[in-house]
């Protein structure tokens, strides 16, 4: 009926809407039964269930044998670490796995047969279940006692996969890869040939006190090219060139040649190339979202332009705003951006909108998020209103930031001077008395502040909440600090008591004070601008994090199956290679054993391609990668602080889409419609 197909269209629009507001595509079922599933699926309360999924698989490593859980690392102290019985570990990986089937069970169904055959992403994730349900039932097979478990090394791809923007990443990476190969392989000839001048020119001699060079770093190829690979990463610099200059001063132009060449040269040409390369690829990634968004406005449009209340018209489609206004109530978006649209409708004269009109409607959600702060107070005391005017002044928060700098450097003093005292010798009157001091005023100046500007305003400001939290931690830690050992007086050395002793409360309170100190960059404006591009990659690179973490996992993964047992150190030294732990902790000792224990396995040498590939893929590609993005967040808010006024009460919010928006084209309209008939499963009246 009429109602049933109009429910259907208002319906279909709010998750067209929703997909555009979110970059999702829309090439999935728009049935009844189907979007209702879709809305659920997309639902705060099931992506968070999947998140926690995803969190707990990848924790596990933590817990399964070798297991992490002791707090030092060192073989030599540590107690044994517990490992969970047989079963345990399996029974919530089970879970986990059940809940991905339920995941990739209804992604499938929801974007139809045809187009998922299309998706290589889904078709892996099946894949992966697999593989990690066959490992699973191999496991308790054996009881948990095989040594190589593959679903391990699998586990971050359920990470990558739930994440739209690290999927682009991704692709973007592998799209750069072709580039960076070039200078890769520039980077290897380097390598190669000066190997070759190092065996020729560090050769074997008959007085073994002129071989220290030969003997320490060139005695064979593979020996040679780890030595100056390393002396590129210049963690052995310069150590391998001391025993050769010793002999010889001429020997240290090979050296500084080698370094010059591929560190100065060859180094930062590979981060010329990645920053110029990706930058590109990243711009088409935002240029398809963009797309998506537009089409799934577009899509919205075309749905509602479909109800049986609105006027048909041959020339051209029209929506009326009633059918909109309803829309938009249902509509999960930021509050900020459908409060905009909704006063837009308001003041609209007429009583239905044009595509171009609908889609302009929704450019609201391309524009920067604006905080506006609250009015300062309005007070009718004379005496009051000068009050603000002096404490509300910039003047006097500058005269806040000589305060805490003259704090800093009276805690300094007496640092210095009490550097080479007996903890018996100490006399903590001087630090006390200070930071009594220092404390009372910082709290009478936020008091001050909170007077001039208001409760609101002040909380309004970042480096308010943050000057203020740390005013009100000093004071109570000061008034206990009191309350247990009394108030300062000279020769004040109390015995331990409480928690904490009398030092350890005093150290505690002059680090919040040094860290306190953090108020002057507001107050520094190219300070500023690189702290807040800081900020920005923090909340917006989340995906690049997230592949970070997808290295970091599969190496330390791969590196615990790969070293346990392989290296034995021998003789009497009690170091040995412990390849349990996770993360950075796993590759220190490894790169330690490798390069710094001569008596190692012969296993070991295959390490080294191991440790050449993690070293390549961290250190030389990611590294450059972050250095590119970093570039051009600084770069785009450095143009921008050079065009546009700064305003005190208003600031400005970007995301990764938006800090390219002002390079994007638009797409047309023929290029829409296009695209819309070629929906798999929506029928377009037109």
């Amino acid at each position: 009926g009429t109602g049933a197909d109009n429910n259907l269209y208002i319906n279909q629009a709010i998750v067209f809407i929703e997909d555009a507001i979110q970059y999702r595509s829309i090439n999935h079922r728009v049935d009844s039964k189907s979007l209702w599933l879709y809305r659920w699926y997309y639902s705060r309360t099931c992506q968070w269930i999947l998140s926690l999924t995803i969190t707990i698989i990848l924790a596990l490593a933590f817990v399964e044998k070798p297991s992490s859980l002791t707090i030092t690392s060192d073989v030599r102290y540590r107690l044994p670490a517990w490992n969970p019985p047989c079963g345990l570990t399996e029974s919530i990986e089970l879970l986990c796995f059940l809940v991905f089937m339920v995941d990739v069970s209804v992604k499938s169904y929801l974007i139809g047969w045809e187009e998922f055959w299309k998706n290589k992403w889904l078709m892996a994730y099946i894949l992966t279940l697999i593989v990690s349900l066959t490992d699973w039932i191999v496991s308790l097979s054996f009881f948990c006692t095989e040594n190589v478990r593959i679903r391990r090394i699998l586990r971050p791809f359920f990470l990558l996969q739930n994440s739209s923007m690290m999927k682009k990443t991704l692709k973007s990476i592998n799209s750069t890869l072709p580039e960076m190969a070039s200078v890769v392989l520039l980077l290897a000839v380097h390598l190669s040939l000066f190997t070759m001048f190092a065996m020729l020119l560090f050769a074997r001699t008959k007085d073994d006190q002129q071989d220290k060079e030969w003997v320490g770093y060139f005695r064979n190829l593979p020996d040679s090219l780890t030595s100056l690979l390393v002396l590129l990463t210049t963690a052995n610099n310069p150590d391998v060139m001391l025993p050769a200059y010793s002999k010889n001063r001429a020997y240290s132009v090979f050296f500084i040649l080698f370094t010059v060449l591929g560190n100065l040269f060859l180094m930062n040409l590979l981060t010329a190339i990645i920053y110029n390369q990706f930058r590109g690829y990243l711009l088409k990634s935002v240029q398809s979202s963009l797309f998506r968004r537009r089409l799934g406005i577009r899509a919205a449009f075309e749905v509602l332009s479909s109800l049986k209340e609105t006027p048909a018209n041959a020339q051209q489609s029209y929506v009326s705003i009633g059918a909109l206004l309803q829309v938009l109530q249902k509509v999960e978006m930021d509050s900020r951006c459908k409060q905009a649209i909704m006063r837009s409708l308001k003041m609209c004269s007429c009583d239905q909108l044009s595509a171009a009109q609908f889609q302009k409607l929704f450019e609201e959600l391309d524009k920067d998020a604006i905080k506006q702060h609250p009015p300062s107070p309005q007070y009718r005391s004379h005496f009051l209103q000068k009050m603000q005017f002096a404490f509300g002044h910039p003047y006097f928060g500058y005269l806040g930031n000589v305060v805490a700098l003259a704090n800093i450097v009276s805690i300094c003093v007496v640092l210095v001077m009490d550097a080479d005292k007996q903890p018996s010798e100490r006399d903590d009157f001087f630090l006390g008395a200070i930071n009594c001091f220092f404390i009372l005023y910082y709290l009478l100046e936020m008091l001050l502040k909170i007077l001039a500007m208001g409760l609101k305003r002040y909380l309004s400001y970042p480096s308010n909440r943050f000057d203020g939290l740390l005013t009100v931690i000093l004071l109570i830690l000061e008034i206990a600090t009191f309350a247990v050992y009394g108030f300062p007086h000279p020769g004040w050395r109390p015995e331990f008591m409480g928690l904490l002793s009398l030092w350890d409360m005093v150290r505690l309170v002059n680090m919040l004070i040094v860290f306190r100190f953090l108020r002057i960059i507001p107050n520094m404006k190219f300070m500023a601008l690189v702290v807040t591009t800081l900020l920005d990659l923090v909340k917006n690179l989340r995906a690049f994090a997230g592949i970070l973490v997808v290295v970091f996992y599969a190496f330390a993964i791969t590196g615990i199956m790969l070293f346990k047992g392989a290296v034995v150190p021998l003789g009497n030294t009690r170091k040995k290679c412990d390849f349990v732990a996770l993360l950075g902790h796993f590759e220190a000792e490894i790169i330690y054993c490798l390069l710094y224990l001569p008596f190692v396995n012969l296993v070991c040498r295959w390490a080294k391609i191991y440790f050449v590939a993690w070293w390549l893929i961290s250190s030389v590609i990611w590294v450059n990668l972050f250095i590119a993005l970093l570039l051009e967040n600084f770069i785009h808010k450095w143009d921008r602080r050079c065009h546009r006024e700064p305003l005190s009460d208003i600031e400005y919010q970007r995301t990764v889409e938006l800090m390219f928006r002002d390079v994007l084209e638009e797409p047309t309209e023929e290029e829409l419609m296009e695209k819309l008939h070629q929906h798999p499963h929506l029928q377009l009246c037109r």
